[in-house]
């Protein structure tokens, strides 16, 4: 096994702002695993707010690259294992290479992933694209510029309401509601009858990541489903939020990529939990791992390739939100 990587700063094709901060570009790395001259090929975008840089990520990997070079690759879930002791503290590394290690063994087996996994791609449901936080005339743009049929808004801050209020105006599409942690339970309280009237589908991590009592109360009265994501990152979380959200958002880069995705997809769907999983802006790369999973969701969320102005690959399409499958290998990219 051969590993080599790319640093990618990928520009946004508007300023993309939520309740923790604005962003112009996207940092990413993008890792190639090389075994027997078959190629893989894994991504993870740098977040700010989870403290994982793409420079530690190639400072850990740099550092250990002996070790991820030397493992005797038969099959991805035994490597996610030995990544995941071989880098405990950088679940996004981990991510990455999971993630590429899973395209080899598609390319191996000359399937993409849903094939393998004997997935109808049919059951897969459409992807929601994001308005990002801005003035109310901006988001309405920005929602004319792209007809869809599902939308996820961000909200969290002053007036979000009034932006959510105009948008409908705008589109009979369905609307998500992501406030990215940015409500205290009262403003949640208040606030979710009057999504409900405008037709909102769902509301996504309303309140803190570790406020569990305020989500329990929420829970208990909320008229609308609440889906987890800052309070569900690792497969520790699943069975905590039972009876504090109606489902979970899954975040591959977050919970250390596709082999323990899998597994909390399974854990959720036993507990009776609604299942997403969502991006984190990755390019072409990430999305398509997303993409090879999403038979199995309730709901998609991997709009990343759409919301950048540049790609790291090609592969990821879509026809208005239904992903577009491919008759190539692995992640179904095309080439990279």
């Amino acid at each position: 096994m051969k590993v080599r990587y790319k640093i990618y700063n990928l520009p946004f094709r508007h300023p993309f702002t939520i309740s923790k901060g604005t962003k112009t570009h996207q940092p990413s790395l993008v890792v190639e695993l090389d075994f027997m001259g078959i190629k893989g090929y894994g991504e993870a975008p740098a977040i700010s707010y989870y403290d994982i840089t793409v420079e530690k990520m190639v400072e850990d990997l740099e550092r250990k690259k002996i070790f991820v070079e030397k493992f005797a690759f038969s099959d991805p879930e035994r490597y996610w294992h030995y990544l995941h002791h071989l880098f405990p503290a950088n679940p996004f590394l981990v991510c990455a290479l999971d993630m590429a290690g899973w395209d080899i063994y598609g390319k191996l087996k000359k399937k993409q992933l849903h094939d393998l996994w004997a997935l109808d791609i049919t059951a897969a449901p459409l992807t929601d694209y994001t308005i990002a936080i801005d003035t109310v005339e901006n988001m309405v743009a920005r929602l004319k510029e792209k007809p869809w049929p599902i939308y996820k808004i961000k909200v969290g801050v002053e007036g979000d309401l009034e932006r959510v209020a105009e948008l409908r105006k705008h589109t009979d599409a369905i609307l998500r509601v992501d406030a990215n942690a940015g409500w205290t339970l009262e403003q949640a309280l208040q606030k979710i009858p009057v999504l409900k009237d405008l037709g909102v589908e769902f509301i996504e991590q309303p309140l803190a990541k570790d406020d569990w009592e305020g989500m329990k109360v929420l829970f208990e009265r909320s008229t609308l489903p609440l889906i987890a994501d800052e309070s569900c990152v690792a497969e520790a979380d699943v069975e905590k939020c039972l009876h504090h959200f109606h489902g979970i958002n899954i975040k591959l880069t977050k919970c250390s990529g596709i082999t323990p995705a899998r597994r909390m997809i399974s854990r959720a769907k036993e507990l009776g939990l609604k299942v997403m999983v969502g991006c984190m802006n990755e390019s072409s790369i990430g999305t398509a791992a997303i993409a090879q999973l999403a038979p199995m969701l309730d709901y998609v969320d991997m709009d990343g390739p759409l919301l950048l102005a540049e790609d790291s690959a090609k592969g990821v399409q879509f026809d208005f939100g239904k992903i577009v499958y491919n008759d190539w290998s692995g992640l179904g990219l095309n080439f990279v």
